[in-house]
Formats: C-alpha cells, sequence, structure tokens
C-alpha cells in the first residue's frame, strides 16, 4: 500500500513532529511535509499551541507548489475552528491531491471527520503509515482523548540495589550528573510533574526545569501537581515561588490555609478523599485530563509511587540505576504492602535500556499499558 518514498517522506514529518516536544501542550506535536513531483515543497510543524498547525507552516512554504502535492501528515488534519482554523480546508483549497496520515485524530471532535472533508473534495487519503511511531509521539493526547486521563510517567532514581534513599532520608545524590540532566528533558516534555507532600516536607523541592545552555531554550515550565491531602504544605514551600504555576490537590477545604497560600501562580482545589482518608488517585487523573494535561511526571516517594502502582495508574516507569550499593537497610522504590505472594506481583514490559553517563536508564511498562 505505501511505497518506500511513503515512508521516508512520513519518517521526516514525525522528525519534524519531534521539534514540537517541548512547546505544543497541550496539543500534540505534529509534522507535515508537502512532496510534489518527488521534490520536497514544504515541510512544517505545529510549534506553540494557538499558533499555525503544522500542515499551515508547510502550505505556507510552499507556496503555489503546493497544488497537485502529496501531504504526509502525523495526525490527521483537523476540520473544526478551535484556536486556529481547519486545517483540512487550508488543503483543499491550496489543490493538495493526496494525504497521508500516520494517525486517524482521537479527538471526538476531529474523529476521522477530517479524512472524510479532504475526501468529499476529491483528495485521496490513506492512514496507518508509521502510526506506531506517531503514537509514541503523542502518548498524553491520545490517552487523554480515549481514556479521559493523562499517560503517567513515573521518573525514579535507585542503585543497583534497589534503594532510593539512606535510613535516614538522605539521597543527594544517588545518579550522576548526566542522569539529573536528562530528567529535565523527561520533566520539559511533560504537562504536569507532580509530587506529593511528603517529598514536599522532606526535601523542599523546586520541580522546575532547568536546562538552560543545554541546546534546549524552548520550553514551557510544567505545571506543578502537589497531592496533599490535609493541606500540610507550608506557605515557605520553595516551589511555590518558582516559575510557572502550581496546583496544590487536597481533600480538606481549609479556607484560612487557602489565603495563607493565595498567589497569582498558586491555586487550591478540593477533591474527594477514599476511604483511607487520602485523596481518590483515579479522581485526580480525571481532574487533571479535564484541564487538558496530556503527560504527567511523577517525581515522588515510595508512597505515592506505590499507591499509583497498586492502582494501576502508572502506564510507564523511567528507572535510573546508579552503580553503588546502599544496603538492605536503605527505602526501597515502592510501598506495596499487600503483595505476599508471587501470584500478586506486578508485571513490567521493558521497552528501552541506555546508559546515561554512568548511569543505566530502564524504561518499562505496565505489562498491560495502552496508549
Amino acid at each position: 500500500m505505501f511505497t518506500a518514498a511513503d515512508h521516508q517522506y512520513m519518517a521526516r514529518a514525525l522528525q519534524l513532529a519531534g521539534r514540537g516536544l517541548y512547546t505544543t501542550d497541550p496539543n500534540p506535536r505534529v509534522g507535515c511535509v508537502l512532496v510534489r513531483e518527488g521534490q520536497v515543497v514544504g515541510e512544517g510543524w505545529h510549534e506553540r499551541a494557538g499558533e499555525a498547525h503544522a500542515e499551515i507552516n508547510a502550505l505556507r512554504q510552499a507556496g503555489e507548489q503546493a497544488a497537485g502535492a502529496t501531504a504526509y501528515v502525523t495526525l490527521e488534519p483537523c476540520c473544526h475552528h478551535g484556536r486556529t482554523p481547519p486545517c483540512s480546508q487550508a488543503l483543499i483549497a491550496a489543490g493538495v491531491m493526496r494525504v497521508v496520515a500516520a494517525l486517524q485524530d482521537p479527538n471526538p471532535r476531529v474523529a476521522g471527520s477530517g479524512l472524510a472533508e479532504l475526501q468529499a473534495a476529491g483528495v485521496a487519503t490513506d492512514t496507518g503509515l508509521l502510526a506506531d511511531e506517531a503514537e509514541q509521539l503523542n502518548p498524553g493526547f491520545i490517552m487523554r482523548m480515549r481514556h479521559g486521563r493523562p499517560w503517567v510517567r513515573c521518573k525514579l532514581a535507585m542503585s543497583l540495589d534497589g534503594r532510593t534513599a539512606m535510613e535516614n532520608g538522605e539521597s543527594r545524590w544517588i545518579t550522576g550528573e548526566a542522569a539529573r540532566r536528562d530528567v529535565h528533558h523527561l520533566r520539559a516534555r511533560s504537562s504536569a510533574i507532580m509530587t506529593g507532600i511528603g517529598t514536599v516536607l522532606a526535601d523542599d523541592p523546586s520541580l522546575t526545569v532547568r536546562l538552560e545552555g543545554d541546546g534546549d531554550a524552548a520550553f514551557l515550565q510544567p505545571l506543578r501537581v502537589i497531592i496533599d491531602s490535609h493541606l500540610r504544605i507550608p506557605p515557605t514551600a520553595k516551589l511555590l515561588a518558582q516559575p510557572g504555576e502550581t496546583l496544590i490537590l487536597t481533600g480538606v477545604a481549609d479556607p484560612h490555609k487557602e489565603a495563607l497560600l493565595a498567589d497569582p501562580g498558586v491555586s487550591v482545589d478540593t477533591l474527594p478523599l477514599n476511604a483511607d482518608g487520602r485523596l481518590d488517585l483515579h479522581a485526580v487523573l480525571g481532574y487533571l485530563g479535564g484541564t487538558g494535561i496530556n503527560e504527567v511526571h511523577v517525581e515522588a516517594g515510595a508512597i505515592l509511587c506505590g499507591a499509583l502502582l497498586a492502582d494501576r495508574l502508572i502506564d510507564e516507569l523511567v528507572i535510573y540505576m546508579a552503580p553503588h550499593l546502599m544496603g538492605d537497610t536503605a527505602r526501597g522504590l515502592f510501598a506495596l504492602p499487600g503483595l505476599q505472594h508471587m501470584t500478586q506481583r506486578i508485571d513490567l514490559s521493558i521497552q528501552d535500556i541506555r546508559a546515561v553517563g554512568s548511569d543505566l536508564r530502564i524504561t518499562a511498562q505496565l505489562a498491560a499499558a495502552q496508549v
């Protein structure tokens, strides 16, 4: 169905889409290549939410040469008026003769309608080329559109014997500088960085992206999300004074404490508590999905990470393993008190293992995790 040239041009479109990795949120990362008579006449990618989509940028570059061209797009062209006009109509008006989309848009507002509109105008369409690669580029957007919640990526750092901190809580630094820099790239691609109140009280983290001088000048500061069931966060917490915004999710309405936290960059919202007196994590992720959060990057302690894992709400684990031993009294990765038998173990599927400086980075998914 697809030729070698089709694969080549779609691969280029995916490469272009990746340029928006840190800046398109909450929109998907999309690339477009226009080809006429075997020559690339236009390229574009979606650079930032509210600005032109990939197809429009490619059409602008191509000009009159777009007439009779084939458009290779990593996601089905939109057909509705949002912050920008519909791309399907722009492609039709430019005289594009064929559109190849890697994926049908999972957004219910599109979901095949863009392709149908193109077909009705006499434009040939094909879908499914390099679809897996396109899904990997937008796991959060696809998860949110299909299931109403973000893709959850949990980052952990551990010793070779699976420990995250010494018995007294000391944990800086388990991994080397290269691994810590790599984590900032994971933070930068995320819509939100989430942690628990225990980590805030113990470590007083900043939870910001710091990539200056690392060749990535364009990025957005993700929303900081604090899971604080009983609103214990002190007004002096470092993260409250950082650039960007902070959302504190609690199960306790406390107007006096909320007044102490009042700041243009800080908001407090109340969600249901479960039977254990903790926030319902399904409700948390549903709430975040409803606000347009695509990817949640979790950096938390064993209790929150364990609770997310027990509820099967972690889609991806990124574990940095350092070449040292911390001993059997040091702290572990997850609090999972309910596991007593081998039949209860949580199976993972290893997706990637690579060296990052002196450490190993292991990427895994729950065995049944799907976008």
